[in-house]
């Protein structure tokens, strides 16, 4: 909550700042109304790599895709140590390697609500704390890792 002065007015505007996503908003925020503390949305980058039993065995980086499940794990493992062990970069490797067209942000998958993802993707999601990242999750896309930015 803060407060931004008109001078031409001569009072103050209260405005919301959110500080999970660094969002500021004229409008009283809406909370979940659940009393769980849980956020209505989080915002999360991700590594997809998928394989051959992929739902869209293909991407920008592939037409067709045609490693293992478990090599598609390996990769993500590898990726997972690179990241932990400060090598890498997750925005990096992201704009490198991963399958899906969010490469070109980094990652970035913007915020998003429940029901927005598949089930998997969104349950490890909207259980990072911001700043965490999961290890590999599973869903009918690929395997992938998750970083929770907001």
């Amino acid at each position: 909550l803060g407060t931004i002065p008109t001078p031409v007015l001569g009072w103050e505007v209260v405005y919301y700042f959110n500080h999970i996503t660094n969002a500021s908003q004229w409008e009283r925020p809406v909370g979940s109304g659940d009393g769980s503390g849980e956020p209505d949305k989080v915002r999360c980058s991700h590594l997809l790599v998928k394989h051959s039993q992929s739902r869209r065995p293909s991407s920008w980086r592939e037409e067709n895709i045609t490693r293992s499940k478990d090599e598609a794990l390996d990769l993500i493992q590898k990726y997972i140590e690179q990241m932990q062990s400060g090598e890498e970069e997750f925005e990096a490797l992201a704009s490198q390697f991963s399958d899906c067209s969010s490469a070109r942000n980094g990652g970035d998958l913007g915020l998003f609500g429940r029901g927005q993802m598949q089930k998997p993707f969104e349950d490890a999601s909207f259980a990072l704390k911001v700043g965490d990242m999961s290890g590999p999750v599973f869903t009918d896309s690929g395997v992938h890792v998750i970083l929770r930015t907001g």
